[in-house]
């Protein structure tokens, strides 16, 4: 797999700076095509760069970063913007939402937590490829992970060990985790849980049922492990996150 091509926008250079040396970006398959210090230059070099994933401030010169990813998303639908702000207000998080960014840090990062960002963004861009190449011929390691991937998505609410999984496609269990790290960029067990707490997050915008039932129908039984998992990857709590993207949405 190709490493995923990232451009930072910030117009403090340490902030740039402290992502390109305190993030180890080769282990998890990426690299810094490019960074920008206001919004003009930022449209300029996702042109020249083409970036798969842009991490953009809110409050930077010329063009501020909302009004640069709302241009962007016309003209590359397909980039995940990732939003490094100091602003930790509702109004700037809805507008953020709107613009279906893939995820809202807080300043200062915590770069354990922001590699868990970085494996959640490229499972959406796996995904994202998938949609594009479902009805046309790949290579036999992407139609092999493409079914995996939807037998997961179909049967969350089971016990989907790898064991499992080499039981129903008749595959080495190593050679399965291989092909998740090969073709994804992360590992069986994190694709699993971000597919898990993605179809919870779904779940909790568009049905009144309870935490603890949505714990269940995504095959976590244990509502504290549901929880913790949900915080890490969702950055809140799940009533919090129903709340939020409730009121996003009326």
């Amino acid at each position: 797999m190709r490493k995923r091509r990232v451009l930072l926008v910030d117009d403090e250079i340490m902030i740039r700076e402290g992502f390109k040396r305190l993030f180890d970006w080769n282990k998890h398959d990426c690299e810094v095509v490019g960074e920008a210090s206001d919004g003009v230059s930022a449209i300029n070099q996702v042109d020249i760069c083409k970036p798969d994933i842009v991490i953009i401030d809110i409050n930077i010169p010329i063009i501020n970063g909302l009004e640069v990813i709302r241009i962007l998303r016309q003209k590359y639908p397909k980039i995940a913007f990732i939003i490094v702000s100091g602003y930790d207000d509702f109004y700037y998080c809805q507008k953020a939402l709107r613009l279906k960014i893939v995820d809202y840090i807080l300043k200062p990062v915590d770069f354990n937590e922001f590699g868990t960002v970085i494996d959640n963004v490229k499972i959406e861009l796996y995904e994202e490829d998938m949609r594009q190449k479902e009805h046309q011929d790949g290579r036999e390691e992407e139609k092999l992970i493409f079914a995996m991937t939807k037998y997961i998505q179909e049967n969350l609410a089971e016990d989907i060990s790898e064991k499992k999984l080499s039981e129903v496609f008749h595959l080495n269990a190593n050679y399965i985790s291989q092909l998740f790290k090969n073709e994804i960029g992360v590992n069986y067990l994190t694709y699993l849980t971000n597919a898990r707490i993605e179809k919870a997050s779904t779940l909790l915008i568009t049905t009144d049922k309870p935490v603890t039932e949505i714990a269940s129908l995504v095959g976590i039984k244990d509502y504290r492990i549901f929880s913790k998992l949900f915080k890490k990857i969702e950055n809140m709590p799940p009533s919090q996150f129903r709340k939020l993207r409730q009121r996003t949405i009326s």
